[in-house]
């Protein structure tokens, strides 16, 4: 990848402690951009992620909390515009699975899918927008799943969030893009970190099984790919649905 592809893109990423999230962290740093994640929980993973991109360019800004809670949304965009003063790319990533049938499944356990998945995507839409809107241009990644392009077995509340994300990723595509700013939809499939590594074996083998290039994804390679998505390079694709899964 060039190393100049996003170079001095300032870039928040969602949920970017840890699998497709650091990936996406370390591919977009690798690519000259400035870099700013989020997380929720896990500190000693958030640590590792700032390690390795240290490794790479400039120390990224980290913030932890809920992604559906709008206040402390607020608070990363106006820390963000203090300290970057504009905004470049957001990447919606961060998101929350459960393997549970419906029959079992409680209304908080969708609500906290639901709300993880779309409102969190929704509320740093609108933050990021209140700053690209004034800029004129900008680019917004949501990140999908294959569970919701495709018929797998996949949990009802998850495949329904992400069916709704690209409803979200198709209308606002609409609403911005006279403003220059683009909203496209990333799938990916099966991959070798986050959920790939947490299904039992025979789940993953009847992916690969069913998987025209018969494996999983490598999460370094979908980063890679999103990086071009929102770079400068593609210039003429919004509310785009993109699914990478290896031919499934």
């Amino acid at each position: 990848m060039s190393v100049s592809l996003l170079e001095n893109q300032h870039c928040p990423i969602t949920g970017g402690s840890k699998g497709l999230g650091r990936a996406l962290c370390v591919a977009f740093a690798k690519a000259g951009a400035k870099i700013a994640f989020t997380y929720s929980r896990n500190d000693e993973a958030a640590r590792d992620t700032i390690r390795e991109l240290e490794a790479i360019s400039d120390a990224p800004l980290m913030f932890k909390g809920d992604v559906a809670d709008s206040q402390s949304t607020d608070r990363i965009f106006q820390d963000l515009e203090k300290t970057w003063g504009r905004l470049d790319v957001l990447v919606n990533n961060a998101a929350v699975n459960q393997v549970l049938p419906v029959a079992l499944m409680a209304e908080s356990d969708w609500d906290h899918v639901m709300d993880t998945n779309v409102k969190g995507a929704f509320l740093f839409a609108r933050g990021a927008l209140k700053c690209m809107l004034r800029q004129k241009r900008g680019h917004i990644l949501n990140i999908g799943s294959f569970g919701a392009e495709r018929v797998v077995e996949a949990p009802v509340h998850y495949a329904a969030s992400k069916a709704a994300l690209r409803g979200l990723t198709d209308s606002l595509a609409a609403e911005v893009g006279r403003y220059g700013i683009a909203v496209n939809y990333l799938a990916p499939g099966l991959l070798d970190q986050g959920m790939g590594k947490r299904l039992p074996d025979h789940r993953v083998n009847d992916y690969v099984s069913q998987c025209a290039l018969r494996r999983v994804g490598g999460v370094a390679e979908v980063a890679q790919f999103a990086a071009w998505m929102v770079s400068s390079e593609n210039t003429f694709m919004t509310g785009s649905k993109v699914v990478v899964d290896g031919g499934l």
